[in-house]
């Protein structure tokens, strides 16, 4: 036999090998898939619906200017009452719109803040609700959120978003490596009139026509879930791939260098549990959002003094007639309540080039440094940090998105692109349109088995059974692939045992005298 003719034979096993996993993977890990998909859809395309619904909250018809952000923090203080927290500010970004000033409450889930709406013209508050995450999403799409990444079930429900993603980048290479068979094979030559034929090339043309951007999600989802999130983030520890964040610690005097460490949260810490504050990106200076053209380092605000070196003192600080701060109004006693340095520690900030209009001021807690970063994660992308002493707001160290890895610059735009807001509303759409074509080809492949399903008592197509008719180097190949993405992927690798215990229950509650190796 011709070494062509014999590994023609090899080479059906091995898609039938394929054929099945895609077919076991499709089957069990579908539902979790089309609850995934959907509210994956619904959290994209409802930031303007949450827009409108808390418009009231967000939005303020207010003119004239704006009261000092101490003025704002206090507003909301007294509503928050005498034992709240205060842990961030963050100042209407434009006008018309509402200060949030975050509350940290230990009754609240991890990345969970009390936020109070503050006009801040008026002082008025006009909303106090929970806010989610970096992105301060407010309830209705936290609920979807929640909804998306655990179905509501907490911790344990990190288990299906993790087995969707951890399945989907397989799922969609199986069902293009099908495609391609399929068109050069018989099947491309049957009867288009076939309803069964029909369905199945209506199944793969919608995964193959999505499949780019499944292969996207699953690697983006994968960055944050619970259990391969730990390895690639120990990869990454490994490659020098971490994302570099500010110290917060003042023991270094001078400028510190950006870190990696505990500080940072991740690149999506809301998604892992725990808002610690980060340096999550930012973008090259440039533009200066609706600041273009100021000369930052030179300008004074109302009731602050500039040093000659550009360090602030802090908001109406009393100067004897040498410049010097007095005694009692030094910055070290304001340091006794920090929200009254918000507005100078805002402006030395802007003056070391923190330009973004969405910015959050994170106070100090003891021997740490205040920390301001931009949140704006649109394109172009604005999530620089900086961290200050909170004697001399000097800067301590800073963490500029123009200096990171690239690797770590592409795994900030993935993660924003993945929740639908680096491109505003064409980025909406792609993914809405992605959900939806994987919603579809998951419903027709149910279509697909249900047609084709054995009839009672038939011997079953088993994943074991297809693994066997493979030859031995290619079998040994398969295990050895599948060790290794179990222990990557811990999810997926406990999932495949689940899979080969219905494979073995399945045959052996199968009719005895029907269980014979078929030759297919």
């Amino acid at each position: 036999m011709s070494p062509t003719r014999a590994a023609a034979p090899a080479a059906g096993e091995f898609r039938a090998f394929v054929a099945r996993l895609h077919f076991y993977i499709g089957l069990l890990v579908g539902p979790f898939l089309l609850v995934a998909a959907v509210t994956g859809v619904l959290y994209v395309l409802t930031p303007q619906l949450e827009n409108v619904l808390y418009r009231e909250v967000l939005r303020t018809a207010s003119a004239g200017p704006a009261q000092p952000l101490a003025a704002q923090a206090e507003a909301a203080r007294v509503v928050a009452g005498p034992g709240a927290q205060l842990a961030a500010v963050r100042p209407a970004p434009a006008p018309g719109w509402t200060t949030r000033v975050l509350f940290a409450d230990p009754r609240l889930g991890e990345s969970e803040n009390r936020a109070i709406f503050v006009d801040p013209v008026t002082l008025a508050i006009t909303g106090d609700m929970t806010v989610y995450g970096t992105s301060g999403i407010l309830p209705f799409r936290t609920a979807i959120d929640q909804l998306h990444r655990t179905l509501l079930l907490g911790d344990l429900g990190r288990f299906y978003s993790e087995l969707a993603a951890s399945w989907l980048w397989i799922l969609a290479l199986g069902g293009i490596c099908l495609w391609l068979w399929r068109r050069t094979g018989q099947l491309s030559r049957q009867n288009p009139a076939n309803t069964r034929l029909r369905t199945r090339r209506l199944h793969g043309l919608l995964g193959v026509s999505v499949s780019l951007g499944l292969l996207f999600l699953s690697a983006t989802g994968l960055t944050w879930s619970r259990w391969a999130g730990g390895r690639i983030d120990g990869l990454r520890d490994v490659l020098g791939w971490n994302t570099p964040a500010v110290t917060m610690t003042l023991e270094a005097p001078g400028l510190a260098t950006a870190a990696t460490g505990p500080e940072a949260g991740g690149d999506h810490a809301e998604h892992r549990g725990g808002d610690v504050p980060a340096a999550e990106g930012g973008a090259a200076k440039g533009t200066m959002g609706d600041m273009s053209g100021m000369d930052m380092a030179n300008m004074e605000m109302p009731g602050m003094a500039m040093h000659g070196d550009g360090v602030a003192q802090g908001a109406g600080t009393p100067m004897h007639r040498d410049g010097t701060a007095k005694e009692a109004d030094a910055p070290g006693a304001e340091a006794a309540d920090p929200v009254r340095q918000l507005d100078a520690v805002l402006a030395a900030s802007r003056a070391a080039g923190i330009d973004s209009p969405m910015v959050e001021v994170r106070l100090p807690r003891p021997g740490r440094a205040w920390m301001v970063r931009e949140y704006d994660r649109s394109w172009p992308t604005q999530v620089d940090t900086i961290a200050l002493d909170p004697a001399s707001l000097r800067v301590t160290s800073r963490a500029d998105f123009a200096t990171f890895p690239l690797v770590a610059k592409l795994i900030r735009w993935g993660v924003d692109m993945h929740m639908g807001i680096l491109f505003g509303v064409a980025n909406q759409v792609l993914m809405a349109v992605v959900g939806l074509g994987l919603v579809g080809a998951t419903l027709y492949g149910y279509r697909i088995w249900w047609r084709n399903r054995p009839a009672p008592g038939a011997l079953p197509r088993t994943l074991v059974q297809a693994w066997l008719r493979l030859g031995l180097p290619v079998r040994a190949a398969v295990v050895l692939v599948a060790a290794a993405l179990g222990w990557m992927l811990p999810v997926a690798g406990g999932s495949l045992l689940l899979f080969l215990l219905i494979d073995l229950l399945r045959w052996r509650f199968s009719q005895p005298a029907a269980r014979v190796l078929p030759a297919e």
